[in-house]
């Protein structure tokens, strides 16, 4: 949305309902910017960019750049089935019918032939809820994956059902002669959760999960797709990341990026006809509540260091307190690790000892960026978790049955 390290803007945590965590008002993201370059814009789906959703008290999608939102605060509710937490343009829709995919899709698909002003140039910004918890799949995907398990068929299916919402959604365009004028991004935001109710998805060959800062937590694939400019079935190797949007964007339309920030990421226009991403700025990852040994990472070319920091925060603790918020200014990097992920996909091998040459460098680059980062991250009042996104979540029916059993045998 910015451009910006999540960590530096503040989000350095998944944001539960109520938390004084937010994207900030000062913060510029891609919409406003094109929509001050007479774009029209859609935001569908989840939003999770602020803890007082649809309250006055914090910045609402329409205070970030969108013309019209269709969002919930984090994850559908009670679960992807006939969920009941969308709001409108700051009015609560109530219950929806059908799935989440495909209420997400309805909703981008009535804007695009029916909400916008068709005068102007489009952006629409569309984030499905599946696979995340709680998951909720139709049966007419599920049954494409037989399996002994129920929660595994719910789960490949669940990615099923949002793949064919997005697909409903990309025949849109083509059918309404959008297709040749069009860039669409299509990638995730993290790894596999592999969750206790869902312990399915795998990162291949990647190291860890989500939560982790090693590959297994940040590498996903990416699919683009831009007649004319983009070769159908052309690959690439280059790594690119979430912060590269605003920069690219702004290098396609000819728009000035903000001046007064930092802007993490880089335009990779060049990766569209098989170049490389010319950056000022390293791939940096940030998470004082990662999961694993390290919480902070950095990439460059095909070297990679991760580092633990002294003064990790508690990974599953969901409050904000005056003490973590301290702690998170005072932490310092103190272990560092190094891999070539060329020849290391898996990071088996640390590399410090045999290039100490490299691990200067990148050590010498991780520092001076994460002091910065740290350094622009407000700083949250205390707040206390109440949890009452979890106490309407509805799970499935198998989910209760293997608990109960397992229960059982203990």
């Amino acid at each position: 949305m910015t451009g910006r390290t999540p960590t530096r803007v503040g989000v350095r945590n998944w944001i539960p309902h109520g938390s004084p965590m937010h994207m900030r008002a000062s913060e510029i993201t891609v919409a406003t910017l094109l929509r001050r370059a007479g774009y029209t814009t859609c935001h569908a789906g989840k939003w999770h960019l602020n803890g007082a959703f649809n309250e006055p008290t914090q910045p609402q999608p329409s205070d970030h750049g969108f013309d019209h939102w269709f969002s919930t605060q984090n994850n559908a509710l009670p679960n992807h089935h006939n969920p009941d937490n969308f709001v409108r343009n700051g009015r609560e829709v109530g219950p929806t019918d059908g799935y989440s995919a495909h209420v997400v899709a309805d909703e981008a698909i009535r804007w695009l032939r029916a909400g916008r002003d068709k005068t102007k140039p489009f952006f629409l910004y569309v984030c499905f809820h599946e696979p995340h918890e709680p998951i909720a799949s139709d049966d007419k995907y599920t049954r494409l994956y037989p399996h002994a398990d129920p929660a595994y068929s719910a789960h490949h299916g669940n990615i099923t059902q949002m793949d064919d919402a997005f697909g409903r959604l990309m025949q849109t365009l083509d059918e309404d002669g959008l297709r040749d004028n069009s860039l669409v991004l299509f990638t995730s935001d993290n790894g596999p959760a592999i969750t206790p109710q869902h312990p399915y998805g795998s990162a291949g060959p990647l190291r860890d999960k989500k939560g982790f800062c090693t590959e297994g937590g940040i590498r996903v694939p990416g699919m683009v797709r831009w007649p004319g400019h983009v070769k159908p079935g052309s690959t690439s190797d280059e790594p690119i990341c979430g912060v590269d949007f605003l920069p690219t964007v702004c290098d396609i339309v000819g728009l000035a990026q903000p001046k007064d920030r930092v802007i993490d990421g880089a335009s990779i226009v060049p990766v569209f006809s098989g170049g490389i991403v010319n950056r000022s700025e390293p791939l940096y990852w940030h998470f004082n509540r990662a999961d694993g040994e390290f919480q902070v990472a950095l990439r460059v070319g095909d070297w990679k260091i991760l580092a633990r920091l002294d003064k990790p925060l508690p990974r599953r603790d969901n409050n904000i307190t005056d003490e973590e918020e301290r702690t998170f200014k005072e932490a310092e990097p103190v272990t560092f690790v190094l891999y070539n992920l060329a020849e290391d996909i898996g990071e088996t091998k640390d590399a410090a000892a045999s290039q100490p040459e490299k691990l200067i460098e990148l050590k010498a680059l991780l520092i001076k960026k994460y002091h910065q980062v740290k350094g622009e991250s407000p700083v949250w009042p205390a707040w206390q978790y109440d949890n009452r996104e979890g106490k309407r979540i509805a799970v499935p029916d198998y989910v209760k049955k293997a608990k109960a059993a397992k229960a059982k045998k203990e």
